[in-house]
């Protein structure tokens, strides 16, 4: 976890007659806290298309993850501390005169910003946890004397910090010493959970904040390669997002998370050894129409690839020479020219951007005329295939002198680009 502080001051001005007066706030304290989550497509598991969260984590998730990695949690400590600004009073009538925790457990939605495009996406957190180490007096002069440190712990707030108090959820997290008593409860539900103190209590701190939270991040396969970035504010005292009651006053008045997610798509095309020299043929051959005269109805090369990808993609191609829409390839006394079409089919899981599978779909000449392509999960490796074909008019064109044999030649760049 990345960490720093930042120091906001608010000043105000107005006028007064005819005098200026300032007023200066005190300043506003926040905490910063950085999520980092990875997107980078694991040809072990293609169909895991989601980010990864790679923030170091502390607090409840770091001494108990087995716990957090099977409920698909998160947790951060954070040097927040609360102190009492006032005694607790014994059998108070209200919650928020005592031991008071209440998190912004629903959804929250953000915006992140690719650092080159600009390019917007929604990422959602909630709370899904708190903890703390609650500290005080000795416990056991507290209330007067006990058998032992658990027993006066359960007197002075009515049962163990490790039960959590409704709508908040045990964890059976808890350790205590003479003073002080650490817990965690998850908190799947928005509401204040409190505990209610026994005895009078002249002082109360919670020594830090530990949160659990989940995290729910955009598609990274519509996504661009790069960095997103973007912030979340939550207030933090009396009645804000963290709310503690009105006795328990924090140091930091606001907890801000800072949100980086790094996407690293994978676009990788392989063409066979040999696969860059493409002769054009007819079906069966050229020995129908060199011995019984019968001409080729077109003429067609299939080019198979492999192809690699975890994004949005373009195809299109260049020519050496070309017509309106196509290449073109000439004969050898550059009399005559044919045009040449360029079609591809894409392996399963690559579409057309309405969904639906790439067969022999026609590709175009110049970047301006650019197909698009997606995946809907990561293609490892998995072979498509380039059509070049002369078309039947065409081919009947270079036909019309019999007798007169010319090979026609040109070339033809064929271009996968990620850059939507």
């Amino acid at each position: 976890m990345n960490v720093s502080r930042s120091f906001i001051s608010r000043t105000g001005h107005w006028w007064v007659g005819a005098l200026l007066a300032c007023a200066v706030a005190s300043p506003v304290e926040a905490h910063v806290a950085t999520i980092t989550a990875l997107f980078k497509p694991d040809s072990a598991q293609p169909h895991l298309n989601k980010f990864k969260n790679t923030t170091p984590p502390s607090g409840y998730c770091q001494s108990h993850a087995q716990q957090c990695e099977g409920e698909d949690l998160f947790s951060l400590q954070v040097p927040i501390q609360l102190n009492s600004r006032a005694p607790i009073l014994a059998n108070h009538a209200s919650q928020r005169q005592g031991a008071m925790l209440r998190v912004p457990a629903q959804w929250r939605d953000l915006t992140v910003i690719h650092e080159a495009t600009g390019d917007p996406q929604r990422v959602r957190i909630r709370i899904a946890g708190i903890g703390t180490r609650v500290v005080s007096d000795d416990v056991k002069e507290l209330v007067g004397g006990a058998d032992n440190y658990q027993i006066a712990h359960n007197r002075l707030w009515g049962s163990s910090w490790v039960y959590a108090p409704s709508p908040c959820e045990y964890t059976g997290s808890g350790f205590y010493s003479t003073n002080f008593y650490e817990f965690f409860w998850k908190t799947p539900w928005a509401g204040a959970c409190a505990k209610q103190a026994k005895y009078n209590v002249p002082w109360l701190r919670f020594d830090y904040l530990d949160f659990a939270y989940e995290l729910e991040t955009p598609n990274p396969l519509k996504m661009s390669s790069g960095h997103y970035t973007g912030s979340l504010n939550y207030s933090v005292g009396p009645m804000g997002d963290f709310d503690f009651g009105d006795l328990m006053i924090p140091n930091d008045s606001v907890l801000t998370l800072n949100f980086n997610l790094d996407v690293q798509h994978t676009l990788k095309v392989d063409i066979p050894p040999g696969g860059e020299k493409v002769r054009l043929t007819p079906a069966g051959g050229w020995q129908s129409w060199l011995q019984a005269g019968r001409k080729p109805v077109r003429l067609f090369r299939d080019q198979t690839f492999n192809i690699s990808a975890s994004s949005r993609f373009k195809m299109y191609y260049e020519c050496q020479r070309w017509a309106t829409f196509d290449c073109t390839i000439k004969d050898a006394l550059g009399r005559r020219q044919v045009e040449l079409q360029v079609f591809v089919s894409l392996p399963n899981g690559l579409t057309d951007p309405s969904g639906q599978p790439v067969r022999h779909q026609r590709l175009r000449a110049g970047p301006e005329k650019a197909q698009i392509f997606q995946p809907g999960f990561y293609v490892d490796r998995a072979p498509g295939v380039l059509h070049f074909e002369v078309p039947k008019e065409e081919v009947e064109w270079m036909l019309q002198q019999p007798n007169v044999a010319s090979p026609y030649t040109g070339s033809v760049t064929v271009i996968w680009d990620s850059e939507i």
